[in-house]
């Protein structure tokens, strides 16, 4: 006898954070940069020298790298995507023939077997050539069938799958629903156990490669019964199953070629077998994929940046204005720096944690999340300055641009295709919360009894012991460093003088940890709903883990005779930038509006400013605000287009 399908579950604020928190890898086994720099603690010993790829990993690389640029200047072309909204299908059969599906895939599998290093910078270059062919392969590869199954699959499971996603079969990750994104407590897609099969029944939307896909990663619930521990778990499902619908192919104002759809499960039958890992993991699994999964977006922001400080140079020397180039002009020569020093931090962040992730000395889930918080937000900022200087013909298609005779620049297209990435795999504000729980751990650990509710009186006493012990250990340690001392880091002043950057660093990671930990003192339990003080303390951090990349990549770079001067250069200008933007986030820990802000939305919520919206017409259509998800048969027509 199966189980009964389950009701759609509804969960308090309190369940909701139990469920997140037991997904978390909740051990530190190896030593963390960012968790250390969020603790007063600088260790750039985890960081420097900066850490290199073998050469066998390196000539593997740059052979590949060597036949997908031919491939994509001879093959992809941007401006047929982007008119077009879709991929030409003799496109996406050439990566295969490549072996692109397989970049990260064992050659034992199939694949070829690249490093964190170089897969991202084939997905850096293959989205310079088109953005959503770029999605296409990273979200096969970075979140999809094959990274769950490298890390947690069987070696049936790998042996039967993997070949497959390697040179044939595009897969796809399977988590959001429409009423279910970074609060997956309330996942409502259910697995229920039938003899040696589950059956699967739900909606999930946003599925990136789901329109195309032959494999499917699914999150669904498996319902607690005899035999069963139930809970939220991951399952490998082939797209053509029986009961499978794709009945929508969704559309974006952005990365207009992407297969991204809605994914209807009715009665789909899924062996025992596809199950990756126990019942009840899943999300554990789906977050530790994203740990180097997310590196993938750096990826693109790198690419962006490259791509608009090239436009930026060219069409700043072209364009005169007042009798000079425009370049000459300090208001636009800023922007121009700013992308230039942006895009060297941005592309040492990605390179550094990737290699730390191929050597897998270090634990990089709070690198990982820094490394794609920063790259979003400032990816978005280039390509926004970008367009700026461009001025109208920022503003204007590569279309138009060419029907007129004028270069096909497609700045607004770039503008356009970037804002997803602080949406992408986790918003902003949901990675500020994400790293924050990170960075707080060593104090919740030794101090977390204190301030549940549910802990009784010994167990407050122990913790406050137990606290006590570490923090009169840690708080003196705080109070000085070798930031104070001028002789510190002196091996990065080489012409230009780096080293009062990293004194900079050390100095305001203790800084960092002080405020921290008056904030917990402060605010105590209430912490957690302290949103904007927790995303400015982790935009802090990601300032300086920048920063100190920055500094890590121009000395290795003068190390190896490789630009040594310009890089040392374009480190010194980011971090003098990164330096004023951090003293402005540490000046709104304390002085800001949360307070003010706080009671105008109460306001709003309650209706007392509706007046303010009068005076304008709404555009938007009929329908509800999130579409009805009642499991059953689809009444729709199957949109599922395999590409063979």
């Amino acid at each position: 006898m199966s189980a009964p399908p389950l009701k759609k579950p509804t969960v308090t604020e309190r369940e909701a954070r139990q469920v997140a928190e037991a997904a978390r890898e909740q051990d530190w086994r190896k030593p963390s940069f960012g968790k250390e720099l969020f603790l007063g603690r600088f260790r750039l010993d985890l960081i420097h020298p900066h850490p290199l790829p073998t050469d066998e990993a390196v000539r593997r690389g740059e052979q590949f790298l060597t036949k997908l640029r031919a491939f994509c200047e001879a093959k992809v072309d941007s401006a047929l995507i982007e008119r077009e909204a879709r991929i030409p299908d003799e496109v996406i059969n050439g990566l295969k023939e490549l072996g692109a599906l397989g970049m990260k895939i064992d050659p034992k599998y199939g694949g070829l077997g690249l490093t964190q290093v170089y897969y991202n910078k084939a997905l850096a270059l293959v989205g310079s050539a088109s953005p959503a062919v770029g999605v296409l392969l990273s979200a096969h590869q970075s979140i999809g069938v094959p990274q769950p199954l490298k890390l947690f699959g069987t070696p049936e499971q790998k042996q039967r799958f993997l070949p497959r996603c390697a040179r044939t079969d595009i897969s796809a990750f399977l988590l959001t629903e429409p009423d279910v994104g970074s609060d997956p407590a309330r996942l409502a897609t259910s697995a229920v156990p039938d003899g040696d099969d589950y059956v699967l029944d739900g909606v999930k939307l946003w599925t990136t490669n789901g329109v195309v896909a032959d494999l499917l990663v699914v999150m669904a619930r498996v319902p607690k019964s005899e035999g069963h521990r139930g809970g939220i778990t991951a399952f490998v499902v082939e797209a053509d199953s029986p009961g499978i619908t794709v009945e929508n192919r969704n559309a974006f104002m952005g990365l207009r070629g992407i297969e991204n759809g809605v994914t209807r499960f009715h009665q789909v039958r899924v062996p025992a077998a596809n199950r990756i890992g126990p019942e009840g993991v899943g999300l554990k699994i789906a977050l530790t994929t994203l740990n180097t999964g997310r590196l993938s977006l750096p990826a693109s922001c790198v690419a962006a940046g490259k791509w608009s400080l090239k436009i930026a140079r060219e069409w700043s020397a072209a364009r005169e204005q007042w009798g000079r180039p425009i370049a000459h002009h300090e208001a636009v020569g800023a922007k121009i720096s700013f992308i230039a020093a942006t895009t060297f931090a941005l592309e040492a962040v990605l390179d550094l944690s990737s290699q730390m992730a191929d050597e897998d000395r270090n634990d990089i889930r709070i690198e990982g999340a820094l490394a794609k918080l920063i790259a979003s937000e400032l990816g978005w900022r280039m390509a926004d300055e970008l367009v700026q200087i461009r001025g109208g013909r920022g503003f204007e298609t590569a279309a138009s641009l060419a029907a007129r005779g004028e270069k096909a620049v497609p700045a607004e297209q770039v503008l356009r295709d970037l804002r997803i990435n602080r949406i992408f795999e986790g918003s902003t504000e949901i990675m500020h919360l994400l790293i924050a729980r990170e960075a707080v751990d060593a104090h919740l650990s030794v101090a977390g009894d204190l301030i549940d509710p549910d802990k009784s009186l010994q167990d407050k006493a122990r913790a406050g012991a137990n606290a006590g012990v570490f923090y009169a250990k840690w708080l003196p340690k705080l109070v000085a460093g070798p930031g104070q001392l001028p002789s510190s880091y002196a091996e990065f002043k080489h012409g230009i003088d780096l080293s009062p950057h990293l004194r900079h660093v050390e100095r305001h990671s203790r800084k960092l940890a002080r405020s921290t930990f008056y904030a917990m003192s402060r605010w105590q339990g209430r912490m957690e709903t302290k949103q904007a003080f927790l995303g400015r303390i982790v935009d802090i951090g990601a300032e300086l883990f920048a920063m100190s990349a920055a500094c890590v990549r121009a000395e290795m770079l003068r190390s190896r005779g490789e630009n040594g001067r310009e890089a040392y250069q374009l480190a010194d200008a980011f971090c003098r930038q990164s330096r004023i933007r951090v003293d402005e986030l540490f000046g709104r820990l304390w002085s800001n509006t949360d307070d003010v802000d706080g009671k105008v939305v109460k306001g709003v919520m309650a209706g007392t400013y509706e007046w303010l919206e009068h005076g304008i017409v709404d555009p938007s259509g009929d329908g509800p605000w999130i579409a009805d998800t009642t499991p059953g048969p689809s009444e729709r027509t199957n949109v599922h287009r395999p590409i063979r």
